[in-house]
């Protein structure tokens, strides 16, 4: 059966791993998620050499959406914490434009997790556990940028506590206890209605039912790049 287009080629930049996957016009999977560590250090250069390696074993694409561990204005990355401070002022959208011949769109790799689960009525929000902790909110569907793992929370940031930094730190007993907190503080910032958390370290998480609270595959990081192309 012919494959009806476009394709887009779905990336995954994080802090420990940098994941690619082929997605069909619907979004749904057109190959095995691959998967790589993000090389040490992770400057640019590095990890566009990584990413390039791993595009050769994609099947051909149309489009390309990328999900960058920070902020992100114009395809332009404008933090890099839980990288290299050489990211900071990289053009990555035009970066990858040039090398692949194909229309780019970046985006907070945390907005594009949650694109790929909500379902697009009232106030959602999503928490990625992974080497930092990544945010996005949604209003009726549309997303709004949110850096809360930067924000000011106890004596540190939230990152700080609930990252992969604090789960080391405080072992995981006590790190489900902060994420509880976290959890709780954002309910009475934000007043969402439904709340999303992935990452890595969800499989260390114990939080038991909730209605309003639900665990999402890292799958969806990629799943979700569809996103960035409805206009």
């Amino acid at each position: 059966m012919a494959i009806t287009q476009p394709i887009t080629l779905a990336v995954d930049i994080g802090g420990t791993g940098m994941k690619m996957l082929a997605l069909d016009h619907h979004g749904k999977p057109l190959t095995e998620r691959l998967r790589v560590l993000t090389p040490d250090p992770p400057t640019p250069a590095r990890m566009l050499a990584a990413l390039e390696k791993m595009r050769e074993q994609m099947p051909d694409f149309d489009r390309v959406s990328v999900g960058y561990p920070g902020v992100i204005k114009q395809g332009v990355v404008l933090t890099a914490v839980n990288l290299h401070p050489k990211w900071v002022g990289f053009p990555l959208e035009a970066e990858l434009k040039k090398r692949w011949k194909k229309p780019v769109r970046v985006a907070n790799d945390a907005a594009i997790q949650g694109f790929a689960a909500i379902r697009g009525k009232g106030v959602e929000m999503i928490l990625t556990l992974g080497t930092g902790l990544g945010s996005a909110i949604y209003s009726d569907g549309h997303c709004v940028p949110l850096e809360l793992g930067h924000h000011p929370w106890l004596k540190k940031t939230y990152e700080e506590y609930v990252g992969r930094h604090g789960l080391k730190k405080y072992g995981a007993k006590k790190w489900n206890k902060l994420v509880a907190m976290a959890i709780e503080q954002t309910l009475h910032t934000f007043n969402w209605d439904h709340l999303y958390i992935g990452g890595g370290n969800t499989k260390k998480l114990k939080l038991g039912e909730h209605p309003h609270i639900t665990i999402v595959s890292n799958l969806d990081g990629l799943m979700g790049g569809l996103a960035l192309w409805r206009d």
